[in-house]
């Protein structure tokens, strides 16, 4: 599995067949979404109660976040092609988008119907078969939820998860309408159309909190600092590799993430060494990450030469003196050529030109007549 091409290839095919999961569990969610939303809309209806027709307009939500979920799973399980050279799998956060701004339209229409009943208040009818319904709805919701989360967790949907505690959710928010009809049919007392309020706020909630998190997922977040945590340490534990450093993941979709990283290695290594270092790592990260590595960038450091370890010694105190600089790394020192080259990792905090500056100025001050090379990095993981 060295072969990034080969790499690519199984990712892809473990994409095909988690889509197949997700696909088969969409259809089921859509057929129980669709039966409960007619039941809960024609007892609603027969009941004048708006909670009820509501919660109806949530499962029938739901049933179209699962038509959008499997159209955006087909397409992102494409196959690679010469336009889309690293797959469609993204095509996943744009369904998901869509998911989210008709959560956030449903809960913004429910809202208005709501306040309207409570200026103009009907009075609800409820009869038995109208408890019997809601009572069912609450176990099939959590039926549905359960197994959407473990069908979710099984192949590593962020969606079915999603989708799982949305329909837990669902539950609570019957077992809410139930206790209003319950309260009703106790004590005469109409909590409909504030119970509307309260549901249409949690559904707005949910639809805009669904559309940031997939925002950031499109737009490019921080990495998990427990994965580049694991990277990092897994790198750094092959023989003959002294750090890890710079690591890079790109996400093209859930479960394909595509990673470039630098390593330090001898001064004294050859170019076949470092080739077999190079893709033991790939074949590593990808066997126990799961995550191609596209790049592997080389540093070399000082071997055998006291006065090179005292250097750097103090040139990492000096620089990490400030508060801005998180990390130097890829430091060698040649005081034959009188040359030094390191990177430095600096926070969002300082302007680089600026940083740059400083710390050329004290490094020179330690080491006049030096040609200093500094290459900003940016705190793209944690160190």
């Amino acid at each position: 599995m060295s072969d990034n091409g080969k790499d690519v290839s199984l990712v892809f095919e473990q994409a095909a067949n988690r889509n197949k999961v997700i696909v088969k569990t969409g259809i089921i969610g859509i057929i129980v979404n669709v039966l409960l939303a007619g039941f809960k809309a024609l007892v609603g209806s027969l009941a004048h109660s708006i909670s009820i027709i509501l919660d109806a307009v949530n499962n029938l939500t739901d049933a179209i976040s699962s038509v959008v979920t499997i159209i955006g799973a087909k397409f992102s399980a494409k196959r690679p092609d010469k336009k889309h050279p690293l797959g469609h799998g993204r095509a996943e956060y744009l369904s998901t988008m869509v998911i989210a701004a008709l959560v956030l339209y449903a809960g913004i229409a429910a809202l208005v119907e709501s306040v309207k009943k409570i200026i103009h208040p009907e009075k609800p009818d409820y009869t038995a078969i109208t408890l019997v319904v809601i009572g069912v709805a609450v176990f099939v919701k959590i039926f549905l939820g359960l197994y959407f989360k473990k069908r979710g967790k099984a192949v590593d949907s962020g969606s079915l998860i999603a989708s799982g505690s949305d329909a837990l959710f669902d539950a609570v928010i019957s077992v809410s309408v139930l206790a209003a009809a319950v309260v009703y049919l106790t004590a005469g007392v109409s909590l409909e159309a504030y119970l509307g309020v309260i549901i249409s706020a949690f559904i707005i909630k949910s639809g805009i909190e669904m559309m940031l998190e997939t925002f950031d997922e499109i737009l490019g977040k921080r990495s998990d600092p427990e994965l580049t945590k694991k990277i990092k340490a897994l790198v750094s534990a092959q023989p003959g590799v002294r750090g890890a450093y710079d690591l890079i993941i790109t996400n093209y979709g859930p479960g394909k993430n595509y990673a470039s990283l630098h390593i330090e290695v001898p001064d004294t290594a050859t170019a076949n060494e470092i080739d077999l270092i190079t893709r033991g790592i790939s074949e590593k990260v990808y066997t126990e990450m799961g995550i191609i590595l596209t790049a592997v960038g080389i540093y070399s450091y000082n071997t055998g030469n006291d006065e090179a370890a005292e250097a750097r010694d103090k040139i990492t105190k000096t620089v990490l003196a400030h508060e801005w600089a998180i990390q130097i790394h890829g430091f060698f020192i040649d005081f034959e050529k009188k040359d030094i080259r390191f990177d430095v990792v600096l926070s969002f905090d300082v302007e680089h030109s600026d940083a740059l500056e400083v710390i050329h100025k004290e490094i020179g001050e330690l080491y006049p007549g030096f040609r200093i090379v500094i290459a900003p990095d940016v705190d793209l993981s944690d160190v």
